[in-house]
């Protein structure tokens, strides 16, 4: 079996993850940010723009990924780059500029300090 790989020798280029996590008695969190709607769209742009699959880009869903004050968020690594998001565009950036060309979209950057 041909096993496709990316420049890295990993399997994927980049993963990105988004946090889908929900918490329990009103306790901020992603879930309630609209993170699914982001991650839904992420993959379905990624798909359209036939970059899913071996040596390419992998979308995945996550628990928590501890940056709850940020949410919604989602890293992509293996650059380790993290993103929040408020609508589509936010996520057409992130796949058009970072997914497909691997620049950093500077003003959906979570700062380093934030956390939970």
């Amino acid at each position: 079996m041909n096993e496709t790989k990316s420049p890295t020798g990993s399997y994927y280029e980049r993963h990105i993850f988004f946090c889908l996590n929900e918490r329990k008695h009103g306790e901020e969190c992603c879930a309630r940010h609209k993170a699914q709607e982001g991650f839904d769209r992420c993959k379905s742009l990624v798909k359209e723009a036939g970059l899913s699959g071996p040596g390419q880009v992998r979308v995945n869903k996550a628990g928590c990924l501890d940056r709850c004050a940020a949410g919604p968020v989602a890293v992509v690594y293996p650059e380790g780059v993290w993103y929040t998001f408020v609508d589509a565009q936010d996520i057409d950036d992130i796949v058009e500029s970072h997914l497909k060309h691997g620049k950093v979209v500077e003003r959906l950057l979570v700062p380093p300090e934030m956390g939970r």
